[in-house]
């Protein structure tokens, strides 16, 4: 599993981790892998993140696919308990469009780092994580 962690942020309101299932999910060549630990750093970095009702953070949050489903599983990052505190299952089908948009902003990416002016490979960069 990958996984990266943030203390930056001081509240309990936060998440604190993020892994990837890496038997759901799979491994990806090199500049996929490192895509998905700047995506999770981006993520992290100074997030708010709270549970209606709860007050149980910092929190974990596993990502993985579940029978064809993206699934999200909380839990606490301070409890030792494999137990999550909640899960929540999506349809991928909303999430296509978003994904091949992504997927060309790779391509240009790195095709701009091989050839580009660092302005344009900049202002790519911004659209990519902005799509984070």
């Amino acid at each position: 599993m990958e996984q990266a962690s943030s203390e930056a942020v001081a509240t309990n309101d936060r998440l604190s981790e993020i892994t990837l299932d890496s038997a759901s999910i799979g491994r990806g060549n090199a500049n996929i892998e490192h895509e998905r630990e700047v995506a999770i750093y981006d993520l992290l970095d100074g997030n708010t993140f709270a549970l209606e009702g709860r007050d149980e953070g910092p929190y974990k949050l596993s990502i993985g696919i579940v029978d064809d489903r993206l699934a999200f599983t909380v839990f606490s990052a301070d409890k030792p308990s494999d137990e999550p505190i909640v899960a929540h299952f999506l349809s991928l089908t909303p999430f296509k469009r978003i994904m091949k948009d992504y997927f060309l902003v790779l391509d240009s990416y790195y095709q701009a780092i091989r050839t580009a002016q660092p302005s344009r490979i900049q202002a790519i960069d911004m659209g990519r994580r902005g799509l984070h």
